[in-house]
């Protein structure tokens, strides 16, 4: 699956918002280059959700969308490797209770 870079944001953002720089930027591209999200849930937090929302709600909409993604992804990994522990140990437990019949 593709995920959007920062190019591909700057695209979004000029054709969504009509902009090519905003100080909001910045924070855009270091979440974007720790976050997996694609061109398609980007734009759709970019674009205006009520009539009176601009280019600054938008971006900040995008930015708590991108943290979310980014706070998901981090416990998601974390359940993934406390899983893997536990079966791990429970596939210890089970070769030492075999070896000891």
């Amino acid at each position: 699956m593709l995920y959007c870079c920062f190019e591909a944001f700057k695209v979004l953002a000029r054709n969504y918002l009509g902009i090519e720089s905003h100080p909001l930027f910045a924070t855009v591209r270091r979440l974007l280059e720790e976050t997996e999200m694609t061109p398609a849930d980007v734009a759709e937090n970019l674009m205006p959700k009520l009539g009176d929302e601009d280019e600054e709600a938008c971006l900040e909409g995008l930015i708590e969308a991108l943290e979310k993604a980014n706070e998901d992804a981090r416990k998601k990994s974390q359940e993934e490797k406390k899983a893997a522990a536990e079966a791990e140990a429970t596939a210890a437990r089970a070769m030492t209770e075999k070896g000891g019949q």
